[in-house]
């Protein structure tokens, strides 16, 4: 099978009993489950330390649309629209509902109806508006402004800031008023109408938000404007197989929510809130997280959208540097210098995690949020954002932190991180996890690798810490320990170790990397978080064993809830929803484990493997260094075009791609605009680089 006619439209003439699975709709600053009386803002939250949430905040378009007469209904995602269409078709009458977040106005989200004649009568045809709304929270202190052009007004603020002496959001919310009922005069065949809402931190701007929606309405550019900034997305990244349409749907939903939480690629506001496990349109308080920001956003969600966005992706690491001031106040108040970011993240960047161990223990967090820096700099160069974008305050506050964090042990000759807790959260207060001394490495290394880039003077401690912290490995049995004192066979949480080889990236012989991946793939709890089985495929995929990985990836499917693709955190439909942390750990499976992407410090590595049941996989607008390109990967060829050569973000100086093949040593250069083809090989075999290299050295 393949993708059929628009594998993009989701459909479905029944919604899911369970509501936590109706579609989301967001657009990085606003988020709602469609039908659901509450939405979110990103960056507004209520309640101190450990309470602090999502504030919940009342939908105006919490509007069903019924008719009087026996209808069908039929209800849409369209996902290369970003709109979600409820239709009722009856014999006299088709009322057609629209919902969408405006992807180009982030203060905008809109409610369309259209009702047409299906038959010639004189009878007037009436459809009714049934609204769940009241304009009040249990988060924000609600009271009525004056009405705005035509439009009803509340405005609030938080009841409880995030932290002693810490500012309480405002929220401004005008909206068009939703009438009881809409009637198509029997004199007309058709008739449409419009509904805006606006949300905003403040008056000034959500009046301009409401002006300009009510602009967009009378020249017709409403939706054709929405539309647009989603076509532009798509336009500039696609990820589809042939030979799996369920895969091909699956990758689809992946991509549409993980966009919809950034965003837009034109929001120079620089007030991104972060992206939490559920996204937008959840984590209210005691649910999905609360809408908080954790190692998710910068491991699992992160890389993704990296590959295609370095508009997106350096909004994460804004959203990082904006949290300086509370990261230096976790590291001060655990008694360290430098920064320790919180294991659960708000506004401020201080703690909110419920549960203190948490975030006194679960200290990896600082090395994933290095990694995505790390990450970053290798796919575009871009110093700007470590030099006026204050990446470089990030790298070395981090680097301070470990440098503190270690205990010297005389015995071993090794520096030693003692009392974590692994991303395996079933162990606490364990010394020596595995994963965190490695991303506490890789952090170090990379901070001595900027410091000199910029020529920053770099203390000694960087590099020894970096070169003797202990990375625990059992030489009897080829394999890494989770940490010191693990046992081997014992249950394990989820992915952990085995996110040594991808992404940290650790060198190890290929006996290593299949023991560690035989070793905790077995005692991996099956019902754990949804991200997982994507480690353990791309793992065997390094391998060199497709069908094996094939096998683990599809655990990840029953995870994804119909007729939607939402998918809950758990496989029983549990835990978070809609869990983007599953979905980016299943789109990196792909995108970095069928293609064998390794973004490098100065290539873009990569070895193609496709299971036997997907014939083609079409990766389109991979932006390496400021360029972008389209890969075609088949079975037995690759095929590369490169669609223009700016240069990369902050340097003008174009870049010459040559691709490397390493059993042949040939050299084949790309020229934008020609296909270029040639056989895969087996292994690490192939490098992107570039023959005029941009690194300002």
């Amino acid at each position: 099978m393949s993708c059929d006619s628009d594998p993009y439209i989701f459909t479905t003439d029944t919604l899911p009993s369970n509501l936590r699975f109706l579609p989301p709709l967001a657009n990085g600053h606003l988020g709602w489950r469609v039908y659901n009386n509450i939405m979110h803002m990103g960056g507004v939250y209520n309640g101190e330390g450990g309470r602090c949430h999502r504030a919940d905040v009342p939908c105006p378009l919490a509007v069903k649309v019924e008719l009087e007469e026996p209808v069908q209904h039929t209800y849409s995602l369209d996902t290369h629209k970003g709109i979600f269409i409820h239709t009722l078709s009856s014999a006299s009458a088709t009322a057609t509902q629209s919902l969408y977040s405006h992807r180009h106005y982030p203060n905008l989200m809109v409610m369309e109806i259209l009702l047409e004649r299906q038959a010639t009568s004189q009878e007037p045809v009436t459809v009714k508006l049934v609204s769940s709304f009241t304009p009040q929270s249990k988060d924000i202190r609600f009271e009525t402004g004056p009405d705005y052009r035509g439009g009803s007004h509340i405005q609030g603020q938080t009841t409880t800031a995030e932290y002693p002496g810490g500012s309480c959001p405002t929220v401004h919310l005008i909206w068009t008023p939703v009438p009881v009922t809409l009637m198509l005069p029997p004199e007309h065949s058709e008739a449409r109408w419009g509904f805006i809402l606006v949300a905003a931190s403040s008056l000034d701007l959500a009046e301009a938000s409401f002006d300009e929606g009510l602009n967009l309405m009378a020249t017709g550019s409403l939706r054709p404007s929405h539309e647009k900034a989603w076509q532009e997305l798509w336009l500039q990244s696609k990820v589809e197989v042939t030979g799996s349409e369920s895969l091909c749907k699956a990758l689809i939903g992946c991509m549409f929510y993980l966009l919809s939480a950034f965003p837009s690629i034109h929001d120079t506001s620089s007030s991104f809130g972060g992206v939490s496990p559920g996204g937008l349109s959840n984590g209210g308080e005691g649910q999905d997280y609360w809408g908080h920001v954790f190692w998710d956003q910068d491991i699992w969600m992160y890389p993704g959208i990296a590959l295609f966005y370095p508009k997106l992706a350096r909004a994460v690491l804004e959203y990082r540097v904006g949290t300086i001031d509370g990261a230096k106040d976790n590291a001060q108040k655990q008694g360290y210098k430098g920064l320790k970011f919180p294991w659960e993240s708000a506004v401020s960047g201080r703690e909110v995690c419920p549960e203190d161990i948490y975030g006194q223990q679960e200290i990896h967090i600082n090395g994933d949020v290095t990694l995505a820096f790390q990450h970053y700099l290798y796919l575009t160069e871009d110093l700007s954002m470590f030099r006026e974008g204050l990446g470089s305050e990030v790298i070395y506050g981090v680097a301070d932190y470990w440098v503190s964090r270690v205990t010297w042990k005389p015995e071993d000759q090794k520096y030693h991180l003692d009392g974590v807790m692994p991303p395996d959260e079933y162990y606490y207060n364990v010394n020596d996890s595995v994963y965190t001394n490695t991303v506490a490495k890789l952090g170090l290394q990379f901070a001595v690798e900027l410091a000199e880039l910029l020529q920053h003077p770099a203390p000694k401690e960087w590099q020894a810490v970096a070169e003797y912290i202990k990375i625990p490995f059992d030489e009897e049995h080829q394999y890494h320990p989770e940490y010191d004192g693990y046992i081997k066979g014992h249950p394990v949480k989820q992915a952990d170790t085995v996110m040594l080889g991808y992404p940290l990236g650790l060198p190890m012989s290929p006996e290593v990397r299949r023991n560690d991946l035989e070793a905790y793939e077995p005692v991996t709890d099956p019902h754990g978080p949804a991200m997982t089985w994507g480690m353990f495929a791309i793992g065997w995929l390094e391998l060199g064993e497709a069908e094996k990985a094939q096998l683990l990836l599809e655990k990840c499917f029953n995870n994804i809830q119909g007729p939607f693709q939402v998918w809950s955190e758990s496989p029983d439909g549990s835990g978070a929803v809609n869990f983007l942390t599953g979905m980016g750990g299943f789109l990196q499976a792909v995108l970095f484990g069928y293609t064998g992407f390794r973004v490098q410090k100065d290539c873009l590595a990569f070895s193609p493997l496709l299971p036997n049941d997907i014939f083609e996989l079409c990766v389109r607008g991979v932006n390496y260094l400021g360029s972008q390109m389209d890969w075609l990967l088949r079975k037995e060829e690759v095929c590369i075009i490169l669609r223009e050569q700016e240069g990369s973000p902050g340097n003008t100086k174009p870049c010459n791609f040559q691709v490397v093949l390493k059993a042949s040593g040939t050299k084949i250069p790309l020229t934008p605009g020609q296909p270029v083809t040639f056989p895969r090989e087996p292994g690490y075999v192939c490098k992107l680089i570039s023959a005029a290299s941009c690194w300002p050295f």
